[in-house]
């Protein structure tokens, strides 16, 4: 399956703590370079994600933010402790019986005690991991994208790859046309001149223009690129690379083609060769 390294993703999830949201963003990258902003108390799952990214992900640039709006409390919690409460007042009241008039015990003043009262600390564990789950949602969502980006990027790289044979085949099938017709060329020039050349040498130099525009090989190779992307396109493993690599060799023998051309018909299909490989290889910087 062919996967575009473009592609954006949002989970949210409201829990009685407040509401958890992840948004990812993945642009090409020739390599894989995943960056997660997380809320401090979130950070312990900074390594287990980046390892997930690693194992999901071949190539592409991808920002991971993990944002948390907690509930605000409409009254706070307190944990009352409750045997040093006692503790205080029987120490309060032995301390009475010293004192002349002692002003009775202020319960303000026990509450400031320190360690008298405690903020009831909820437990993160529950919270980290559906952070971690919904995490997992916005993955799949990302790379369900990629993978429809991608299908549509095959498209558009199939019928690129479908006219680059059709102009092969047509040069294929023009070059024995384009040679006879400049043999003509060449006798209809030396006639021209007036010289006395013997048809064998007429023959020769035909046979060395025969060589000097002999594409085959050319169009062999072209061909030959045509059904190895295909091949790579149908595959399932990361691709971007090797697709990269055959644009630079569909560029190489098309620069070639037309440095042999020698009429118009030719020039233009090794300039429309050249067109459709560009389009392909702007298309390929795209896929993982």
């Amino acid at each position: 399956m062919v996967y575009s390294m473009t592609a954006f993703s949002r989970c949210e999830l409201s829990t009685d703590r407040g509401n958890l949201a992840w948004e990812m963003r993945s642009v090409n990258h020739r390599y894989l370079e995943p960056s997660l902003r997380l809320p401090e108390a979130f950070r312990e799952l900074e390594g287990p994600l980046r390892e997930r990214l690693r194992k999901q992900l071949a190539r592409g640039k991808v920002e991971c933010t993990l944002r948390f709006h907690p509930v605000v409390a409409t009254s706070a919690r307190l944990n009352l402790n409750q045997p040093l409460v006692d503790q205080l007042i029987a120490a309060s009241q032995q301390l009475s019986l010293n004192l002349v008039n002692a002003a009775p015990v202020n319960p303000l003043e026990l509450l400031a005690w320190p360690g008298v009262l405690s903020n009831a600390e909820p437990d993160e564990s529950g919270l980290i991991e559906q952070a971690g789950a919904l995490f997992e949602r916005a993955l799949k969502d990302l790379k369900d994208q990629r993978a429809r980006e991608g299908a549509e990027l095959r498209k558009l790289l199939e019928e690129r790859l479908d006219a680059i044979a059709e102009r092969v085949a047509t040069l294929r099938e023009m070059m024995p046309e384009l040679l006879v017709a400049h043999r003509q060329k060449l006798i209809d020039r030396i006639a021209e001149t007036g010289l006395d050349v013997d048809n064998q040498r007429i023959e020769q130099e035909v046979v060395l223009l025969a060589q000097k525009i002999d594409v085959a090989e050319e169009l062999d190779r072209l061909d030959t690129h045509v059904s190895e992307t295909r091949r790579v396109l149908a595959g399932g493993e990361a691709m971007g690379r090797r697709l990269d690599f055959l644009m630079q060799e569909f560029n190489r023998e098309a620069n070639t083609l037309g440095s042999k051309a020698i009429d118009a018909r030719s020039t233009q299909a090794a300039v429309d060769l050249k067109v459709y490989i560009e389009q392909m290889r702007e298309q390929v910087q795209n896929i993982e």
